[in-house]
This record gives C-alpha cells, sequence and structure tokens, in this order.
C-alpha cells in the first residue's frame, strides 16, 4: 500500500458523517436471520462463549436462520493452538452446533480471520484513499509515554496524531519513529456516538479515538476484522457482550465510510460474581467451559441455567416460575424484548441444584453411561468393563441417582460395589462416629444375615427358595437390631453401614447388602467386627 498525505481527507471524512447514526435496516422483518458468535483462541474457551451462543442460537433456530462459528485469532501473541479444538469440542458437548464454520466450511469460507487477510486489504485501502484512515509510525515506547503524559495531566487518553498528514520520511525526522507502521481510523471531533440497540433501545457511547485498525504484522485489529467478516458473511444481527458498546460508534463509522449497512446491534449484560465483578478465567476456575465437564455437570443442565441468567423463566399453567426447560423450550420463547440488562450473577449453588434436578430425571441407562467415564477416570472400573460389571453398575446407579448433584459425586458412591471385601477402606470419619454398641449390633446383623437362604447357583430375587432379597434382608435386620437390641431405628444400622461402604454415609442400605451378595456383605460385616 501506498503512504499518501491524508490531510485533504480529514473534510471529506467529516462532509460525509450523518449527524446521528442511523437504525440497522439489515435485521429487519424481511431478512432471513444470520447470526455468529466469534470466539478469540487464546486459552481455555470462556463460559460466556457458551452464554452468547446460547441466546445467539435460540433466536436463530426460533426464525428459521443461520448460525455461523466464526474463529477470531488476530491476536496472535496471545493463540493458543489447542484452544479452538477445545472451542469445537465444549459446544459440541452443550449441544450448541453451528451451520458453518472452520470445521464445517461453508458458503463463506475461511472462517477463521488469519486465513482472511488477503480480505482485509482492500477495505484497508480504500479507508486510506478516501481519507478514512492514515498511517501511524509511532513506536511502543512513544505511545505509552504519551499516555502517562495524558493521565499525569488528566487528559482523555487517545492518540495525539503526530503521524496525521506527514510522509514517512518528515515522521522519520521526529523521535519515536519505527520502520513498520500501524494503519489508524481517523474519527472526527464530531463523531456520532448514539446508536440503537435491540435490547437496550437508544444508547450513547463514549466518543472513540483513532483506533487502529492494522497491526504492524499486517493483521486487524478487532475492529476492521469484525466489520468487514459481519459484512461479507451476511450476518443481520451482531449480538455480543455490553463491554462491546464503547467500540460500537467505531465500527458503525466503519460500516459508513465503507457504503455499508450495519446489522442489528444488541449487547448483553456480562455474567458477574456475587461481589458483582466480572467474572474471569484468571480468578474464577468456573470462568473456563471445560470446568463444568470436569466438575459433573450435565450440559443440559449448564445450557438451562444459562437461558436463566439474564432471562425470565417461563410461567406454568399455574402461575408458578418453570426454572427446568430444555434448549428447544427455550428458542421456542425467545423474545430480545426479554432481556434483562442487569448483569446476572452466576450461582453456582443454583446451578449444583439445577444439575441434581436433570440427573433425576435422567434414563436410568442413560445415567449409567454419563457415570462411566467419570468412574474410569477415577478407577473405579477399567477400560473395558465386562457385561457383569455393566449391569451391576446399572444397578448401583438406580440407588445412588437421587443422592447425587454432580457426577463426580459417583465414583466414591460406586467405589464399594467394585473393590474386593478385604481392600474396602474405612473411613476415619465413619470408624470414629461408631458407638459403643457397634460390635453387638454387628454380631446379631451378621447371625439374621447368615440365616438367610441363597441356594447354590440361585440369582436374582425372584428364583425359588432365595431369601436374600432387600425386603427380607431388611425384615431380618430390623428384627434383629432393632427389636432384639432395642436400638433406634435411626441408630441402630450405622455400624453395617459403614462395614458395607466404609462410609458414614451411603447409598441405600439393604439394596446395597443386595447388589454385593450375601458372601460379600458377611465378609465385610465379619471384618469390621474382627478390627472393634
Amino acid at each position: 500500500m501506498s503512504t499518501p498525505s491524508a490531510t485533504d481527507g480529514a473534510a471529506a471524512a467529516e462532509a460525509t458523517l450523518p449527524d446521528q447514526m442511523p437504525e440497522s435496516t439489515v435485521g429487519g422483518p424481511d431478512a432471513t436471520p444470520r447470526l455468529r458468535v466469534a470466539p478469540s483462541p487464546t486459552g481455555d474457551p470462556h463460559v460466556g462463549t457458551a452464554y452468547m451462543a446460547l441466546f445467539n442460537l435460540a433466536f436463530v433456530r426460533q426464525q428459521g436462520g443461520r448460525f455461523v462459528l466464526r474463529v477470531e485469532d488476530t491476536d496472535r501473541a496471545r493463540f493458543d493452538a489447542t484452544s479452538e479444538q477445545q472451542l469445537y469440542d465444549t459446544l459440541t458437548w452443550l449441544g450448541l452446533t453451528w451451520d458453518e464454520g472452520p470445521d464445517i466450511g461453508g458458503p463463506h469460507a475461511p472462517y477463521r480471520q488469519s486465513e482472511r487477510l488477503e480480505t482485509y486489504r482492500p477495505y484497508v485501502e480504500r479507508l486510506i484513499a478516501d481519507g478514512h484512515a492514515y498511517y501511524c509510525w509511532c513506536s511502543s515506547e512513544r505511545l505509552a509515554a504519551m499516555r502517562e503524559r495524558q493521565q499525569k495531566l488528566k487528559q482523555p487518553t487517545g492518540y495525539d496524531r503526530l503521524c496525521y498528514g506527514k510522509t514517512k520520511e518528515e515522521r522519520a525526522e521526529l523521535d519515536g519513529f519505527s520502520e513498520t507502521p500501524v494503519v489508524r481510523m481517523l474519527v472526527p471531533d464530531d463523531a456520532p456516538t448514539t446508536f440503537e440497540d435491540v435490547i437496550r433501545g437508544t444508547v450513547s457511547a463514549p466518543l472513540p479515538d483513532d483506533q487502529v485498525i492494522l497491526k504492524a504484522d499486517g493483521f486487524p485489529t478487532y475492529h476492521l476484522a469484525v466489520v468487514v467478516d459481519d459484512h461479507e458473511m451476511g450476518i443481520t444481527h451482531v449480538v455480543r457482550g455490553e463491554e462491546w458498546i464503547s467500540s460500537t460508534p467505531k465500527h458503525v463509522l466503519l460500516y459508513r465510510w465503507l457504503g455499508l449497512e450495519p446489522p442489528a446491534f444488541a449487547h448483553m449484560p456480562l455474567l458477574r460474581n456475587e461481589n458483582k465483578s466480572k467474572i474471569s478465567k484468571r480468578k474464577n476456575p468456573w470462568a473456563r467451559l471445560t470446568w463444568f465437564e470436569e466438575q459433573g455437570y450435565l450440559p443440559e443442565a449448564l445450557v438451562n441455567f444459562l437461558g436463566l441468567l439474564a432471562y425470565p423463566p417461563a410461567k406454568g399453567e399455574d402461575g408458578q416460575d418453570v426454572e427446568q426447560f430444555t434448549f428447544a423450550d427455550f428458542s421456542a420463547d425467545f423474545d430480545w424484548g426479554k432481556v434483562n440488562t442487569v448483569g446476572p450473577i452466576f450461582d453456582l449453588k443454583k446451578l449444583e441444584w439445577l444439575n441434581g434436578a436433570w440427573i433425576r430425571d435422567l434414563d436410568l441407562d442413560d445415567l449409567t453411561s454419563r457415570l462411566l467415564p467419570y468412574l474410569q477416570r477415577a478407577g473405579v472400573l477399567g477400560e473395558s468393563p465386562s457385561m457383569g460389571e455393566i449391569a451391576r453398575l446399572r444397578s448401583v446407579t438406580e440407588l445412588i441417582q437421587t443422592r447425587m448433584a454432580l457426577l463426580t459425586e459417583a465414583p466414591a458412591l460406586v467405589h464399594p460395589f467394585f473393590v474386593d471385601d478385604e481392600e474396602l477402606e474405612i473411613a476415619e470419619d465413619a470408624r470414629s462416629g461408631l458407638k459403643e454398641s457397634a460390635p453387638e449390633v454387628l454380631d446379631a446383623g451378621i447371625a439374621a444375615l447368615d440365616a438367610l437362604a441363597l441356594p447354590a447357583g440361585v440369582l436374582g430375587e425372584n428364583r425359588e427358595g432365595n431369601e436374600w432379597t432387600t425386603e427380607r434382608i431388611e425384615a431380618a435386620l430390623r428384627e434383629a437390631i432393632v427389636d432384639g437390641l432395642g436400638i433406634k431405628p435411626r441408630l441402630a444400622f450405622g455400624p453395617l453401614r459403614t462395614a458395607v461402604s466404609g462410609q458414614r454415609i451411603s447409598p441405600p442400605l439393604f439394596e446395597s447388602m443386595e447388589i454385593l451378595g450375601k458372601h460379600a456383605t458377611l465378609a465385610r460385616l465379619r471384618r469390621l467386627r474382627a478390627e472393634l
């Protein structure tokens, strides 16, 4: 690109600006909605990406539009090669799938900004030629000193236009010169700063400074790339976080200078902690989208939870809030006018409650299969469990389904059913909680259970002659311990629970004994009795 003087272009730039930025017509009622989510691969995907994708996708699916995933990877200093795949994996896990993107292609490929550099260049050259942009050769050291001086004098911070109107040779004679220039917007002093927002109505933003639109490395900044890409990809609605409100005047100026129709803008409220601070990956583990699967949350529950943030729940037939819903429910009811602009609090306790509700509603076989990876990761089961182990796991899952809020709680509950009797560890809090009557209770329990008939080769409670069933086990133990020893039911079975599970709190005792079988149950009772 050549390096012309930009003096004459300034007057032309100011003369073409309207008094107020126009309302967008791109997202009008006759346009097929095309929305996008455009994260940057700079580490683990942020939960805000899923939050933004959910609201975009809900509107797109309701309106029969198209959802685009674009990877904005122009920040090469922070680029993380593994982040892009994590992005695909986590959004797919949540069921927030896209119609076009780097991994599946589409009519507007490529969808990575780093592969679109030649697309941006003509736009930059046009802006320079029309006097709307100029070269800046200021070094980073000079810019840092300029900002420091402005702050000390309590002046507005922003570029001082030292390079504006100068050739490279003229600028080289001054201090703070860098051989490789950037390109800056020439923002007029009376640039309009008011725009219409789909969610917020009329919004006023600060006057922007001369923003860099092309960096020294030849990569565009976000401000230029987002305008060019959204135009070329036919995006009708730009839905993003409220932190971009201050940048919107820059973007609308670029649209107007380039003769392009701006999209509709919608700025969502930011997710916040209980202290109202912005959620960050540096301070909050749950800001990482990968964290939720690691911790045992269901994707349905997380999507449900995100849909409750900044949006009111639907009302049931009884007039009460319906807080548990699917993505399809959310999309069917979606309306931008219902979005609350107050920053929603990311309440992990609420999410955990929702997760427990979703776990309880899962089909038993579905839940069993979802637990398997967590159990394998914890070493409770091997990589290729046998059919017998899967059958036992299904039985155990039925016992613990109502006792979990997170899938990561399963290994501790399931482990006792897949460990050798002599290797079962007794937790210290369970052992220390045993009463003086524990030996007597164990003796009575062993005698009562030993008397239950279990004919050789007989499996299953419906087989004739089999007394090793939940009902018979419970009846025998209640007769021996509650009636026989006079111990209250609430305290009667603690030693048996500790012996069988190794824990103070465990899955239902009598059902657990049936699953373990008579031999294993008695072996564990006798082992603990011998240790007392």
